[in-house]
């Protein structure tokens, strides 16, 4: 396995300016814009996460997901789409995506989601240590988060709802998404419930880092995790 993001889309423009953004984060790109030649390319080099998009020329980004978690069923795969309907977000998940992206995005937001899986599938991204003192961790064994070393003292479910946010940077959650990974027992509650969860989420966090906002309202939709860059 090298150090590279493999790029599959067939926009120049966006292909460009997404290896621009990897680049200053210290990752190496490749970028192809066909889908027929995907699966030839991996034959010869391993990459550490594939951005893979929707509609491609040739083989199609869905068909490439479902043939990608055939052979390497351990590669990352973060889905780019413009087709929002949710059947399409699904079956990207589905067919084995570690997550998904809709167009128009910001490449800032690619570069968080790409650490996010990372750390998910390697425990560490490229330029980062764990023992750095200056980010949020989650320690899943010891249902702690960590923010700069310092326990924030988070209840179950309060850690429940910060990780859900922290897998999917910059993505927005609406209360009633948040409530159905919070509450696995599917029990009724209000979404006032959620906004008092999220409150005493954002204290805990400001008792150490008083100036950052990490835990974002999205006005009339729900909350999202945006980590500072």
């Amino acid at each position: 396995m090298n150090d590279t993001i493999l790029i599959v889309e067939d926009e120049p423009k966006i292909a460009r300016l997404i290896a621009d953004y990897l680049s200053k984060s210290g990752y190496a790109s490749d970028h192809i814009d066909h889908g027929n030649t995907v699966m030839e390319w991996l034959e010869e080099q391993t990459p550490l996460l594939i951005l893979l998009d929707l509609m491609l020329p040739g083989t199609d980004g869905l068909t490439l997901c479902r043939q990608i978690r055939e052979r390497y069923p351990s590669l990352p795969v973060i889905m780019l789409t413009a087709r929002v309907e949710e059947v399409d977000r699904l079956l990207g998940l589905e067919l084995g995506a570690d997550d998904y992206i809709c167009k128009p995005f910001s490449p800032r937001e690619v570069v968080a989601r790409v650490k996010a899986v990372l750390r998910r599938t390697h425990g560490s991204v490229l330029g980062e240590s764990p023992a750095e003192g200056d980010r949020l961790v989650l320690d899943e064994d010891g249902w702690r988060a960590l923010a700069g070393g310092q326990d924030l003292g988070l209840t179950a479910v309060e850690f429940q709802l910060l990780k859900v946010m922290m897998q999917s940077p910059g993505r927005i959650f609406s209360r009633d998404q948040l409530m159905d990974h919070m509450y696995r027992d599917h029990r009724i509650v209000s979404e006032r419930t959620v906004d008092s969860h999220v409150k005493k989420l954002r204290r805990k966090i400001a008792d150490i880092w008083p100036e950052r906002d990490i835990i974002r309202s999205v006005y009339g939709v729900g909350y999202k995790y945006q980590p500072e860059e």
